[in-house]
């Protein structure tokens, strides 16, 4: 089946959502002022907020979704300033993330960076990265991460990763971001490295099937490999469970020490200590030229080089930082 027939039903199925949204957000203010007593008496019994503090959040939160600035991508820069706070705390306080190398990423023009992945629940690795580069890099760079066909089954969470500057993982869009000059973020591990089991931790995944090193050298953009030590202990992996995978649509369920156990407090990520490395750029044009990009063998030989290097990477951080929790 064509990429195009499979995103049909969930294009229809975000436009139906968009919809009853409308529809929702028209009762809402229609409503103001019939009825406000008896609601406000029913919403103070289900423990929510008055009418008019409901109608003011959904115009707060129109306004920001509307916003003129955001890129063809959907990146809103509104929306964007508004969980940065959220960001920051997690980056500077939470996790106390020890940074390095950023002076690796180039401060204009285009660059890939390559990372392993880890987090269990969320890509809060991405986050971190992108925190680092528009908060400490000296040319407060925005970093596209491109994020797995399956967050876009999800409609809230495919907004919500969209408007903070994910975009689809496809070929196609990554080369038009490259060839614009943006900075992009690839995870070559997939959801394997987000499922890997704690026992498994800093262990890299195989990556895929090169796809980041064709797309390397037929853009001209510079590999940063990049090392991310922490992700693995927030919510480590004690196994999965099927059956609420496959009803949520979700490619596994995770099982940690408080999740499900302890509820959405479960989700509340442990404070690791992190350290994120850049390391030097790979500047695969001044070897190859575009046309090896469709050479198998050489793809894969590079895939593995730039896997053993981040590997190398990860194993010195993890030594430099010691002991997860201190």
């Amino acid at each position: 089946m064509s990429r195009a027939k499979k995103r049909q039903p969930i294009d229809a199925f975000q436009a139906e959502l968009a919809r009853l949204d409308r529809e929702l957000e028209h009762v809402m203010h229609s409503s103001e002022g019939s009825r406000p007593g008896l609601l406000d008496r029913w919403l103070a019994l289900a423990g929510l907020p008055d009418l008019a503090t409901i109608v003011g959040s959904v115009d707060r939160m129109n306004r920001i979704r509307g916003s003129e600035r955001a890129d063809e991508f959907g990146l809103d820069p509104e929306f964007e300033e508004l969980v940065k706070p959220l960001f920051v705390f997690l980056y500077r306080q939470w996790w106390r993330v020890d940074t390095q190398g950023l002076d690796r990423v180039p401060a204009h023009g285009a660059a890939l960076l390559v990372a392993n992945h880890s987090g269990t629940m969320f890509p809060y690795d991405g986050a971190m990265l992108k925190v680092a580069l528009r908060v400490d890099h000296s040319a407060a760079r925005e970093m596209r991460p491109l994020v797995d066909d399956f967050v876009f089954n999800a409609p809230f969470l495919a907004s919500l990763m969209t408007r903070v500057g994910g975009v689809r993982a496809c070929p196609e869009n990554a080369e038009r971001l490259l060839r614009r000059g943006d900075v992009v973020c690839v995870f070559p591990e997939g959801v394997r490295g987000m499922k890997k089991s704690f026992r498994e931790r800093y262990r890299l995944q195989r990556f895929g099937r090169g796809g980041f090193v064709a797309l390397a050298l037929r853009t001209g953009a510079p590999i940063v490999p990049t090392a991310v030590v922490g992700g693995e202990e927030i919510h480590p992996l004690l196994g999965t469970w099927q059956l609420p995978a496959k009803l949520l649509g979700l490619p596994y369920f995770p099982i940690t020490p408080t999740f499900p156990w302890f509820g959405l407090l479960g989700l509340v990520p442990l404070p690791s200590k992190w350290m994120i490395r850049f390391g030097e750029p790979i500047d695969l044009g001044k070897r190859f030229g575009a046309e090896d990009a469709t050479d198998p063998v050489l793809v894969d030989r590079l895939t593995e080089e730039v896997r053993e290097t981040i590997q190398d990477m990860v194993d010195r951080a993890l030594q430099e930082r010691g002991p997860a929790f201190f």
